[in-house]
């Protein structure tokens, strides 16, 4: 069960962290050694197998998406702070920018061994020296899909280098979405250009996240993309790149999960909910539930990535129209829609970083906050 919110709880931002130096890239943002393992060994054995504000080390990676924009080489021209306090800075695409691409030119940079990209364009790795243990994540916006293009690869396949597309993210050795909740089984979540080769230059993402893998060991070589973004009309299984916003997500007769992450402390409120199936909202006990029901909505807490690794904190089973709102001070908070395929299900909601006020007060009509320790 979680622990109410507190003033001194782990689960609130951490102000200390946004004036650390971000010249410094958090190692934990990688694959762990493991996933890193599994990467080898599928080099190795390929021929056998036939065929990538808060206090936890996840949630800085995760801020990574909006902050190391800014640390990258040749970018940090075109981003400027937002005015919104010391504490909370958010890096924003400059207007320069957004002239030059909105004139049509194609945005063009170097990757780095580790590196994040949320705009389209054209990039290019070339090793300056063995690297063995680089990843480079994609984002868009949540009605997104990632579209990666090889343009050119110079990577000695033999030789143990690799290159390798993942249909989501992966962060501490836990994915997004996770097995449960994406249409591929893991192993096809995964695209091999030494595999591949000339087969597939052209991969394209099931949500608004994606990212690649990569080892190389001889200095000069490398590679080129190509990433552009494509309309999801239907979006499931997002990562939210704000601490608020609003979302509407649809399941039209899909027997499908979508899960929407927004890697904050939140308010999360839903102000309209239709299942097929009125009033009902259940908070989280060892025996009682949604259990049985086809069509539900679930709210989650927790401190990784993998929805399903996550702690379940209420559950909504049936339509209603109103406000229900919920504080949850955890590192990750997810909204979780699961469908049966036998109607169309509409959840919409909004959501806003949870301060230090809002723990203090509550509303009549909010449910109990939940957080706990950052592991």
């Amino acid at each position: 069960m979680g622990y109410p919110i507190s003033t001194g709880t782990k689960c609130l931002p951490s102000q200390q962290l946004y004036k650390k130096s971000l010249s410094k890239i958090p190692h934990r943002l990688l694959p762990t050694s493991a996933d890193w393992e599994k990467l080898g060994h599928g080099e190795r054995g390929r021929a056998a197998r036939g065929r990538v504000s808060m206090p936890s080390a996840f949630q800085f990676q995760c801020h990574f998406v909006l902050i190391f924009l800014a640390a990258s080489k040749g970018e940090t021209r075109y981003l400027e702070v937002r005015d919104a306090g010391e504490d909370e800075p958010f890096l924003l695409l400059s207007e320069d920018l957004k002239r030059e691409l909105s004139a049509g030119q194609i945005y063009r940079r170097s990757l780095r061994c580790i590196d994040m990209l949320s705009i389209e364009g054209q990039f290019t790795f070339t090793a300056e020296q063995p690297q063995l243990h680089c990843a480079t994540f994609f984002i868009g916006e949540p009605e997104e899909l990632i579209t990666i293009d090889y343009d050119f690869v110079n990577i000695d396949c033999q030789g143990g280098d690799f290159l390798k597309v993942f249909d989501g993210w992966i962060l501490k050795g836990e994915k997004f979405p996770s097995s449960l909740d994406h249409p591929l089984p893991t192993s096809q979540r995964y695209i091999d250009f030494c595999e591949s080769g000339n087969i597939q230059r052209s991969i394209r993402s099931s949500q608004n996240v994606a990212m690649i893998f990569f080892r190389i060991h001889q200095p000069g070589n490398g590679f080129t993309v190509t990433v552009k973004k494509n309309a999801n009309l239907f979006p499931c299984n997002v990562i939210s790149q704000t601490p608020s916003g609003r979302f509407t997500m649809v399941i039209p007769h899909q027997h499908r999960n979508c899960s929407f992450s927004i890697i904050y402390p939140v308010v999360i409120k839903i102000s309209d909910l239709i299942l097929g199936h009125l009033n009902g909202l259940f908070l989280k006990k060892p025996s009682a539930g949604c259990a049985g029901v086809g069509d539900f909505v679930e709210l989650l807490g927790g401190t990784g990535l993998d929805p399903s690794k996550m702690f379940p904190l209420a559950d909504l089973c049936h339509s209603f129209h109103g406000s229900a709102q919920m504080k949850i001070g955890c590192d990750n908070t997810v909204l979780r829609m699961v469908s049966s395929g036998k109607h169309i299900n509409r959840v919409t909601f909004e959501y806003h970083q949870l301060d230090l006020q809002e723990t203090e007060n509550r509303k009549e009509n909010s449910i109990e906050e939940f957080c706990f320790p950052s592991i």
